[in-house]
């Protein structure tokens, strides 16, 4: 499917979607740091940056990262997904009083290393099927980070290596047009 805009943009955010297909090469770590020093640069209320990533790319933490990712996303995230980033905000601000828009900001992060990795050539899908707590227990996370998303990064891999109902899916999906997202409640 070749995605259209309504009004003209970027091809860069046409192109970025979420594949589940990944390839066998590695992400090198100057590759991972540039796309996590873009998120760094991301915009955030008061300049808090409450974004944290807690990283894996070796085999034993990515045995680790498993432990707490859904049995329906392990279908294709094991052995397929060469590193992870797991998504937290500190929920506070430096004076100890709740950040309104610690989820808010990390969004930005997260967009800016989605969009720093497509640059790259490398694909991002953001996970939600996975458990936030055991992943909070397993990596031993404070209570002052909210745990987001779990993120899988690489090359974008031959769909064939997925089961056959995700290879059907293994495509950028549409959006709904602008119109219905422009909305008014007077």
């Amino acid at each position: 499917m070749t995605r259209h805009a309504d009004y003209p943009i970027d091809s860069l955010y046409l192109n970025r979607w979420s594949p589940r297909a990944f390839s066998d090469k590695k992400v090198s770590r100057e590759t991972l740091y540039t796309i996590l020093e873009a998120a760094r640069f991301a915009p955030s209320a008061s300049n808090i940056q409450p974004w944290r990533f807690i990283v894996a790319q070796t085999e034993e933490e990515l045995a680790t990262f498993s432990e707490f990712i859904a049995p329906g996303n392990r279908v294709w995230t094991d052995n397929n997904v060469p590193a992870f980033i797991l998504l937290l905000a500190d929920k506070y601000r430096p004076n100890g009083e709740l950040n309104p828009y610690y989820a808010f900001d990390a969004g930005a992060a997260w967009q800016s290393l989605a969009l720093q990795a497509s640059q790259l050539g490398l694909v991002t899908h953001a996970l939600g099927g996975f458990s936030k707590d055991k992943a909070r227990e397993v990596l031993q996370i404070p209570d002052q980070y909210e745990v987001l998303t779990l993120i899988a990064l690489g090359y974008q891999g031959d769909k064939n290596r997925l089961p056959k109902e995700l290879q059907e899916r293994e495509a950028p999906n549409d959006r709904r047009p602008l119109s219905e997202s422009i909305v008014s409640f007077k």
